[in-house]
C-alpha cells in the first residue's frame, strides 16, 4: 500500500535532486582534469626528466558515482618505477615540484599531502588529489599504488578497475550507477551521525558489484536497496567476496581478516582489512536500522508514515511531491 507514497520513482526523483553530481557540474570537473593532464603533458615535452608515462581519472567520477557533494577528484599518476624516486615522501615533493613548474598553476595551489599530492582550484572550489603508481611498462597499466590508507605499495590497474565498473554498469544499465550513488549517500550520513563510522566507497561498490554477479535486480531502488542492507545484516561481512574477472580463484591470497573483500585487480589485496569488529559492527547496526526503515516503508498505510521511515534512510530532506 506506501507504494503509493513512496515508490521506484520518487526514489529515483530524491537521487536526481539531492544524491547525484549533475552532469554539466561532471562535465566541467572533467574538463578542469583534462586541462591538468594537457598542461602535464606540455610540461613532459619540454622537460623530460619528468618520467611521466600516463595521467588518468580515476575514482568516483571517472566510474560515473560521484555524489553532489563530490570535493575532491581522483587522478592516478603513472610514473617510470624505473626513474622516480622511491621513499613515498621523496616521491610526493618531485611530483609536486612538477607541477610547481606548470604555468598557470600558483605555488600555493600544489600541496603533498600524506600519501598524494592536492592540486586546488578556487574556480569551482575543487581540489585533484593526485596519487603517483610506479609503472614498469606492463600494458595493462598495472602499477605500484601508493595506499591512501597507510602509504603501503599494492598492484592496481586504474584502466582494469573502470572495466570491471563498466562491466556492471553494462549488466545494470543506469541502475548499478545509481543504486551506487544511493547507497554512498546513506553511508554519508551515518558517518555524519555516528562517531566512528566509516564505510569505504570501493567497498560499497564491489558489495553491490557482488550482489549484481549473483542475480539480484537493481531495477526496483526500494527492492534493491533492503537487498543490500539485508546482505549487510545477515552477513555481517563473515562472508568473503572475491572476482575472477582478471585472475582465477586460485590466486586469491588474503591473510584472515575481519573482512575479506579482494580487490578485483589484485587477488592479494583486501580492500576490508583494516576494518575490525568494532567498526564491522557499527555498519551492520546501520543496515539493521535501514533495512528495517525499509520494511516499515513498504508496510505504512499513510505517506507520512512511509515518507518518516524512508527519512530514517536517506535523512530530513528525503520528500516526494
Amino acid at each position: 500500500m506506501s507504494l503509493e507514497h513512496v515508490a521506484h520513482k520518487d526514489i529515483k526523483q530524491f537521487a536526481i535532486d539531492r544524491v547525484n553530481l549533475p552532469a554539466d557540474k561532471a562535465s566541467v570537473y572533467r574538463a578542469q582534469v583534462r586541462r591538468v593532464r594537457e598542461l602535464l603533458e606540455k610540461h613532459v615535452a619540454d622537460h623530460p626528466e619528468f618520467v611521466l608515462k600516463k595521467m588518468q581519472l580515476s575514482g568516483s567520477l571517472a566510474k560515473g558515482t560521484a555524489l553532489r557533494s563530490l570535493n575532491d577528484i581522483d587522478v592516478a599518476l603513472y610514473l617510470s618505477g624505473d626513474d622516480a624516486p622511491h621513499k613515498v615522501s621523496e616521491l610526493l615533493e618531485y611530483i609536486a615540484q612538477n607541477l610547481r613548474k606548470i604555468p598557470n598553476l600558483n605555488y600555493d595551489q600544489v600541496n603533498p599531502q600524506t600519501y598524494s599530492v592536492c592540486v586546488s582550484f578556487k574556480g569551482t572550489g575543487l581540489d585533484v588529489d593526485i596519487v603517483p603508481i610506479l609503472y614498469y611498462g606492463d600494458p595493462d597499466w598495472r602499477g605500484d599504488l601508493i595506499s591512501q590508507d597507510d602509504g603501503s605499495r599494492l598492484m592496481t590497474s586504474i584502466p582494469m578497475h573502470l572495466d570491471f565498473a563498466k562491466k556492471r554498469k553494462v549488466a545494470q544499465p543506469t541502475n548499478f550507477a545509481q543504486v551506487a550513488r544511493l547507497v554512498k549517500y546513506w553511508a554519508s550520513i551515518q558517518k555524519d551521525e555516528i562517531s566512528g563510522f566509516r564505510f569505504k566507497s570501493f567497498m560499497i561498490e564491489m558489495i553491490l558489484a557482488h550482489l549484481c554477479d549473483n542475480g539480484v535486480d537493481f531495477s526496483d531502488y526500494p527492492d534493491v536497496l533492503s537487498e543490500f542492507f539485508n546482505y549487510l545484516a545477515t552477513t555481517e561481512l563473515r562472508r568473503t567476496i572475491a572476482f575472477t574477472d582478471n585472475y582465477s580463484a586460485s590466486a586469491i591470497d588474503i591473510q584472515n581478516d575481519r573482512v575479506r573483500i579482494v580487490d578485483p585487480v589484485n587477488p592479494a589485496n583486501n580492500v576490508g582489512r583494516l576494518y575490525d569488529d568494532h567498526e564491522v559492527g557499527l555498519i551492520v547496526d546501520a543496515a539493521y536500522e535501514a533495512g528495517d526503515a525499509i520494511d516499515y516503508a513498504l508496510r505504512a498505510t499513510t505517506k507520512g508514515e512511509t515518507i518518516a521511515a524512508w527519512q530514517r534512510v536517506f535523512g530530513s530532506t528525503f520528500s516526494v511531491s
